[in-house]
């Protein structure tokens, strides 16, 4: 009786300690699943293509654009292009060395990739700011608007900014026929005029090189043409300014 008893004993020991191990393999099983998540496992790859957006070396520059007061300052121009057919056109001045270039600008054509609330480039704003490197929840304060052949452009300033030699304005411009935008920034100017003036002038010298049978392209430009105004590189700052007009500055005509 005290041998069957022992043996009961014994068995009932050995099913709790199986129970145990089965357990804590489950455990570590639960474990390495959601590790696995975690760093890109097969639960994230959607998010990841979405976002995607690489160096197309072999693309062709088809705008143009030259910065003709600031001709020690090097320009490089980058062409991204993204799964879903977006391409982006980036013209940059400032050494490489630099941690946020002297001034950019982005043509951005979308894709099927701005449906993806992923993507970098589906809030314009949270864009610009990432690229401008201005961080926080409230990064930009309005900035006035200027003209430019493109229309009517937004501009911001980084939060609690005060216009001055190194002070940096931001830009935006949605464009709906073809769809397109505009964006970037400079850090040119010593006084809040000049710095808008610059940013005008930059979108005013942008010229259209090759449409790659883009009708909407051409048209687009054909017409930004015939409302181009002179900003020619040896004007003044004072001459500059006065064909930008801005919510901060604006143009009056007519004496006083």
């Amino acid at each position: 009786m005290l041998a069957l008893e022992s043996f009961a004993d014994e068995v009932c020991g050995t099913l709790a300690r199986l129970v145990a191990y089965v357990g804590m393999l489950a455990l570590l099983g639960i474990l390495a699943l959601a590790l696995w998540q975690q760093i890109g496992g097969p639960a994230s790859p959607e998010p990841a293509e979405s976002s995607r957006w690489a160096i197309a070396d072999e693309a062709v520059p088809i705008y143009a654009l030259r910065l003709g007061d600031q001709p020690d300052k090097s320009a490089t121009y980058t062409v991204l292009r993204h799964p879903e057919g977006g391409r982006k056109d980036v013209i940059r001045w400032g050494e490489p060395a630099e941690r946020r270039p002297l001034a950019e600008l982005e043509i951005y054509r979308p894709g099927g990739e701005r449906d993806a609330p992923a993507d970098p480039a589906a809030d314009p704003t949270a864009d610009l700011a990432r690229r401008m490197a201005v961080e926080g929840p409230t990064a930009f304060e309005a900035a006035g608007v200027i003209d430019s052949k493109f229309g009517a452009v937004a501009l911001l300033r980084p939060a609690g900014a005060t216009d001055g030699p190194r002070g940096c304005l931001g830009f935006l411009k949605g464009v709906h026929n073809p769809e397109l935008r505009l964006s970037g920034w400079s850090c040119q100017g010593v006084t809040g005029p000049v710095s808008r003036a610059a940013i005008g002038c930059m979108l005013n010298r942008l010229t259209l090189l090759a449409a790659d049978h883009d009708t909407g392209l051409s048209a687009l430009f054909t017409r930004a043409e015939a409302k181009r105004a002179t900003c020619s590189p040896g004007m003044s700052a004072a001459t500059s300014a006065d064909w930008v007009t801005s919510a901060d500055d604006p143009r009056l005509r007519g004496a006083l």
